[in-house]
């Protein structure tokens, strides 16, 4: 004879407390909150008979369906397991849960289209899985390639050609110089045109400044001859 699950006292206090809520209404969403505790006790008959009885009050409940998959799953109701889990997947095609349970059954059936079908849902979502990775290799007979590991992708920056390098970053301006276009050189009409180096800033203020006093010394030499 089985020994009777030893159940924590916190657990226990939660199921009275969920399943009196539940008796009181039987419209109760509480039914999920009630199945999850009796899941982490290892309850699963319980467990399953909580959430059939509350399917049948909200059907088409999604997550309630999960659970009672994965619930069937558990008590080795293969095929009631798979039909709720394929109709989980049909509403919810990123239930990674259901198509991990699925992928199970489906090796179990050596239905291997429907395994590697199951597997590339979970590996969009995480390439790193690696239940899904081994279902995947045991399916297709030849391992895959791993996903990049940040080593990888250091390595593959680091050979990569300069040019690819440089072109995947941004160019960043230079700070523009202020120049004033008196103080620039004359540029020749004709002929090549040399190359110049601009001056540091603080020569470009002093020759502008130097040629603005020239300018107002002939202005006043024009106004008051008399004075040179």
């Amino acid at each position: 004879m089985s020994s009777p699950l030893r159940i924590p006292p916190a657990i226990a206090a939660e199921i009275d407390r969920l399943a009196t809520a539940v008796a009181k209404d039987p419209r109760s969403k509480d039914f999920l909150p009630l199945a999850d505790e009796y899941i982490k006790a290892g309850m699963w008959q319980e467990a399953a008979a909580v959430l059939e009885d509350g399917l049948k009050v909200y059907p088409g409940f999604v997550t309630a369906m999960a659970a009672l998959g994965r619930v069937y799953d558990q008590l080795g109701q293969a095929a009631k397991a798979k039909a709720i889990l394929e109709e989980v997947v049909k509403q919810r095609p990123d239930n990674l849960r259901a198509h991990r349970i699925l992928a199970k059954l489906y090796h179990a059936e050596g239905q291997a289209e429907l395994v590697l079908h199951s597997c590339t849902a979970i590996l969009n979502a995480n390439p790193f899985d690696e239940e899904a990775l081994a279902l995947k290799r045991s399916v297709t007979g030849a391992p895959d390639d791993p996903p990049p590991s940040k080593r990888d992708k250091k390595r593959s920056i680091a050979e990569a050609p300069i040019e690819k390098i440089t072109a995947a970053v941004p160019a960043v301006p230079a700070p523009a110089i202020p120049v004033l276009e008196s103080a620039l050189p004359p540029v020749p009409v004709s002929g090549p045109m040399p190359v110049q180096i601009p001056a540091p800033p603080a020569a470009q203020h002093a020759a502008a400044i130097a040629r603005l006093e020239a300018w107002l010394g002939t202005i006043q030499a024009k106004r008051h001859p008399a004075a040179h």
